[in-house]
């Protein structure tokens, strides 16, 4: 007897088992409370983080990671805030955080580009059809390797970077990633 084919994760292409699944459909319930129904800035990210807490849209209001680097660089307090009043405020001003591979990567994946690279097609697809947006701005590293392949695309609206990379959230050698993310913003909206 055969064994079947590996299941493979419609969100990152990943093999998948059902605990991976189940995980992904309860990342995608978090997310879809809060997407806008006009994207302003749809917020490309290259992998879902691991940790939940990390994980923009994960219930408690306990944003750290990527989560808090994001928020900081965009410019909302979550001082004082519930997480629901948080994520409001993100969703009024028609922010929309999504990740080319919306799971997080296996550990023994290396780098991911290839598998960035692999469904490239299928995010621009949902980019154009139903996110919708007036603009993206790539706001991970991990969106290097394939950044070119990403402005080859039809995405129906134009992609915003930092001088040619995406967007560093973490401060750093080499400048402030979040401040450069808060001019483009500001350049790009015309406030």
């Amino acid at each position: 007897m055969t064994d079947p084919a590996p299941l493979r994760c419609d969100g990152c292409g990943q093999a998948a088992s059902t605990e991976h699944i189940s995980r992904r459909l309860q990342r995608l319930e978090w997310t879809t409370k809060y997407r806008p129904v006009h994207i302003q800035t749809l917020l490309l990210g290259a992998f879902s983080p691991r940790d939940e807490k990390d994980f923009l849209y994960a219930p408690g209001g306990e944003f750290r990671g990527e989560a808090a680097l994001l928020l900081d660089a965009l410019g909302i307090s979550t001082a004082g805030k519930t997480g629901e009043a948080v994520l409001a405020e993100f969703q009024r001003a028609g922010f929309f955080l999504t990740h080319v591979l919306e799971c997080p990567l296996d550990r023994d994946t290396g780098t991911g580009a290839a598998l960035l690279a692999q469904r490239l097609p299928a995010v621009a697809t949902r980019i154009r059809r139903s996110l919708k947006p007036k603009r993206v701005m790539a706001v991970t590293e991990g969106l290097e390797p394939v950044v070119e392949d990403i402005l080859a695309l039809d995405l129906g609206c134009p992609v915003v970077l930092d001088h040619g990379k995406p967007f560093r959230l973490e401060s750093g050698a080499g400048g402030n990633g979040a401040a450069r993310l808060r001019e483009a913003l500001a350049i790009s909206t015309g406030s």
